[in-house]
């Protein structure tokens, strides 16, 4: 048997499956695309999570879009991080390009234009559905892994948590936070010390000057109502096809404290919500984070740990992580472990550091009998990828060069008129786009403490009124006293005057 035949036959076993699958493109053998050799990836196995990676410019984001277009024909809902602002174009055809038909020609898939279903999301002011939550909804928890505070400070916030369940106080944005934290070592300081302890004005400031960090990234714009609900995010169309939910962050690179507080808020909510779907034929939801390493190069030993849990955890409800990033040393190792799914794209050896991470990078792969992986990282062209995938027992397929498919859509973003087309007609945006605020923490503790300062108020007035009558009285008596003559004193000037009156008489005769 050839080379080429042994290659063929290695593909077709490790990459035939019973069940669904989505095809990747074809197999590469000695720089040329074998055409029956074709690359799929089982349905079943896609809640495995999974890793797309690789230098800029040799593809990752075309492999997103090709994995999300045929999740989203499979009927799988998608979520897409758009870091970079270049996915809309999901949502219209691909215009074709004789390139795509030579690719395609070789790899032995018949080209198809095709449009799909998308929603835009957005978590500040940009154009799309608005993404929300509350304080609430995160939980004391959460919140203190996000801000990544002391041990200390975490129980004061359990504490505030418990005091507004107690009198019965929504905590529904950060102006409620922060009063509520204001109002603990302040006009509610004896109340909090007779009900839970004493709490230390140190610690609250610690937290405020955290709170405060957090929204100067935005927050502000993410916490409130109407809270999204993750249920939406798992929409078919009336023939079959999931929605693709496009979140656009282009305008939060620069504020990664603000993208993993939203990326682990959804999560959680994402695994308190869904049931558990046990071993499934097909995943429920699947997740691409583009731009990982902007999770991971910020967030604390705390929040790493939590979404380490969310992604050991989370697959069990059907659902599937994909990051997508330059490095596959972006990602942490406990997270790496779990990813079943890895596509990667081109390398570049230019330092002897680059250098070192390739031949790392190579080992994270399977032996394989036809390619020296680490020099074939950095010998792939533009849309080819080393790939491994699970089977459908679970098992590392071998790994193969892939000269991946291109995208059914268009590889641009939409024009400013389809993007307030698409938008006109999403039924999200009219349930989540109206801003809410209702009487929540910070209106009713303002009320309280107005009133608090009324009655104060109304009694300190009572009590000069009372000190002042009381003067008033002495005043009076004085005066009383002072008209009054004593009798001896009485007697004792009329006899003077007589006296006086007698002497004058007898000077005058």
């Amino acid at each position: 048997m050839s080379r080429r035949d042994q290659f063929i036959e290695t593909i077709k076993k490790g990459y035939t499956f019973k069940g669904d699958y989505l095809t990747l493109g074809a197999g590469i053998l000695d720089n040329e695309t074998v055409t029956n050799s074709l690359v799929n990836v089982p349905l079943k196995t896609m809640n495995r999570h999974g890793l797309i990676a690789g230098a800029t410019g040799t593809g990752k984001t075309k492999t997103l879009q090709v994995l999300a277009e045929n999740l989203s024909d499979k009927g799988i809902p998608v979520v897409l991080m758009d870091i970079k602002g270049d996915l809309s174009g999901l949502a219209q055809p691909s215009p074709g390009h004789p390139k795509i038909d030579e690719r395609h020609e070789k790899i032995g898939i018949p080209f198809k234009a095709n449009s799909f279903p998308v929603e835009i999301l957005s978590l500040s002011d940009q154009d799309g559905v608005r993404l929300r939550a509350t304080v609430s909804e995160f939980g004391p928890v959460l919140i203190s892994r996000i801000l990544d505070v002391s041990d200390v400070q975490a129980g004061i916030i359990a504490v505030i948590f418990k005091y507004c369940d107690d009198n019965k106080l929504p905590l529904l944005d950060l102006k409620d936070f922060k009063k509520i934290l204001n109002y603990a070592t302040a006009e509610g300081k004896k109340e909090f010390e007779d009900a839970y302890g004493r709490i230390s004005t140190a610690s609250t400031g610690a937290i405020l000057r955290k709170l405060v960090e957090l929204e100067q990234q935005g927050a502000d714009l993410f916490f409130g109502e109407k809270s999204f609900e993750v249920e939406d995010l798992v929409r078919t169309t009336r023939d079959g096809r999931g929605y693709i939910n496009i979140i656009r962050l282009t305008d939060i690179q620069d504020r990664p404290k603000l993208f993993s507080t939203f990326m682990l808020s959804l999560l959680a909510e994402i695994y308190e919500t869904f049931p558990e779907q046990g071993d499934s034929d097909r995943p429920e939801l699947i997740m691409f984070i583009d731009e990982a390493h902007l999770i991971f190069n910020e967030a604390s030993k705390a929040l790493l740990n939590q979404i380490e849990s969310i992604v050991k955890l989370i697959r069990s409800k059907g659902i599937g992580l994909y990051f997508v990033t330059q490095n596959p040393t972006d990602v942490p190792e406990a997270v790496l472990s779990q990813l079943g799914l890895k596509v990667q794209h081109a390398l570049r050896a230019f330092t002897a550091k680059d250098r070192k991470a390739i031949k790392l990078t190579a080992q994270n792969y399977p032996d394989t009998d036809f390619y020296d992986t680490a020099e074939t990282l950095t010998s792939l062209g533009i849309g080819e990828a080393l790939v491994s995938a699970l089977d459908e027992k679970g098992r590392p397929s071998p790994l193969v060069a892939t000269m991946m498919r291109a995208p059914m859509s268009r590889m641009d973003i939409l024009t400013p008129t389809e993007l307030n087309s698409l938008l006109a007609d999403s039924k999200l945006v009219m349930k989540y786009n109206e801003e809410i605020d209702r009487e929540s923490a910070y209106e009713m503790l303002n009320k309280k403490i107005e009133k608090a300062e009324a009655v104060k108020a109304k009694e300190e007035e009572k009590i000069a009124k009372e000190k002042e009558e009381k003067k008033s009285r002495s005043r009076s008596t004085s005066s009383r006293r002072s008209t009054r003559q004593n009798p001896v004193v009485k007697v004792l000037t009329s006899a003077t005057f007589i006296r006086a009156v007698f002497g004058i008489l007898k000077k005058v005769m």
